[in-house]
């Protein structure tokens, strides 16, 4: 058996400034070194590099802004930013280094921290998007980038779809409004695209919201352009605070789906793909959702809790991160706690072994026996959650709104790592946004 490998949560230099406000969400980009945080009725953007501001956006909300989302494949000397407020509008904006035609001046600017450069530029807020009638609480992009969601107090989820006829087209329309929730929807999460090989009756977008009615709704895109809630996900006895997708599964599995709740618990959930449905040929599948027509009246999904993740909260989870890289889960909340989780193999009894990765996705994917010879208990995995660390007070007496994992571009990363090593960030009351060492 091999023992569970102790964490410990190293704090490193906070970024400065201090926000002297409190501060919602911190979002990395997904390719540059360059961290969003939302605060008040503006966004600071941070570099990874310097852990000093680099810009900001400001003069677009009337109130706060809570969520923000970094708009995926643009060249690199282009950001795009959307942020959803609490005045129900969601702001498109854009920041360009015109003087480059390629990542130089951006990158430079990044690592070499010229906050003098940055300032004469600004952000432009190009476009407003306006239909909720209430606070919009999360928003986000598909991984393609051609549809974002935003969800709201008043208990719908939109989906936008990107129609401009080029880059520099910014013109969205609403293609959906999802109204199925009973409560305010507090989080929205796309699918990453993990190439999986058309397994599932999924299309390449698929997207989850968490709602105060204590559900989770998963949602696709028909075959006939209608998004349509294929699944509810029912057991927490809380609001759901947060999702998150698997950002990196084994085996070509489908991704699972983590959610964190104000019942102190966070769960991980599986779906279960029919033996023909995982097995059917690509040719088979048809449309833009890769529907069988002969299945399109079947649009239901399964899915199953397969883990709840070891206590370690004392109050409100409220977000939670898994790791692309190591597999690792960090959560934070209400009780100032931060806490560290690990997926590991386990034999019959529970203790932890030595069983490798693929053999645990085999046996999830039926392929091998399970130890109990039950075939209903197929999503049963050999492996289980355990709490490698804790760390009590790591905001002082203040409450930690948000929890992200990003890479290490600072200069106390050894060379070799960086753009490799990760490091956490919270978010917290305090208006202080901090990074932390895993060692």
């Amino acid at each position: 058996m091999a023992p569970t490998t102790p964490m410990k949560l190293i704090p490193l230099p906070p970024f400065k400034p201090d926000l002297y406000e409190r501060a919602w969400q911190s979002i990395p980009h997904p390719t540059l070194p360059l961290l969003a945080t939302a605060h008040q009725k503006s966004v600071t953007v941070f570099s990874l590099s310097t852990l000093s501001e680099h810009s900001t956006l400001t003069n677009g909300h009337e109130r706060s802004v809570r969520s923000a989302s970094w708009k995926p494949n643009l060249p690199p000397h282009k950001l795009c930013l959307v942020t959803g407020s609490f005045d129900s509008t969601a702001g498109l904006w854009r920041w360009e280094d015109e003087g480059q035609g390629g990542s130089g001046g951006l990158e430079v600017e990044i690592t070499g921290g010229a906050k003098e450069d940055a300032e004469e530029k600004d952000w432009e807020l190009i476009v407003v998007l306006d239909g909720h009638d209430s606070e919009i609480k999360s928003v986000a992009f598909s991984p393609s980038g051609q549809f974002l969601a935003t969800c709201s107090r008043d208990k719908s989820v939109w989906i936008w779809e990107d129609v401009g006829a080029s880059e520099a087209d910014d013109e969205w329309e609403t293609v959906a409004v999802l109204n199925e929730h009973e409560g305010d929807v507090k989080a929205v999460a796309w699918c990453p695209d993990t190439n999986r090989s058309g397994r599932g009756r999924y299309g390449s977008d698929v997207l989850a919201s968490a709602s105060y009615d204590d559900t989770v709704r998963i949602w696709r895109e028909d075959g006939e352009g209608e998004w349509v809630c294929v699944a509810v996900l029912e057991g927490h006895k809380g609001t759901v605070w947060g999702i998150q997708w698997e950002p990196n599964p084994k085996n070509e599995r489908f991704p699972r789906l983590l959610t964190w709740s104000a019942d102190r618990t966070i769960r991980v959930w599986t779906l279960k793909e029919e033996e023909d449905e995982a097995e059917a040929p690509q040719h088979a599948w048809s449309g833009l959702g890769r529907i069988p027509n002969t299945m399109r009246r079947s649009l239901k999904e399964e899915w199953v809790c397969t883990d709840t993740l070891p206590a370690a909260h004392t109050r409100d989870i409220y977000s939670a991160t898994w790791s692309a890289e190591t597999g690792l889960v960090a959560s934070v909340g209400s009780d100032g706690i931060i806490a560290l989780y690990k997926e590991e193999a386990s034999d019959v009894n529970g203790k932890t072994s030595t069983a490798t990765e693929d053999e645990a996705a085999a046996e999830l994917d039926g392929d091998v026996h399970m130890s109990n010879g039950h075939p209903e208990n197929k999503l049963q995995t050999s492996r289980q959650w355990n709490l490698l660390s804790t760390m009590p007070n790591a905001h002082g007496p203040y409450e930690i709104n948000h929890i992200t994992w990003c890479k290490r571009y600072d200069a106390g990363c050894p060379p070799d790592k960086k753009g490799v090593e990760e490091m956490l960030v919270t978010t917290g009351d305090d208006g202080i946004v901090r990074p932390w060492q895993i060692s």
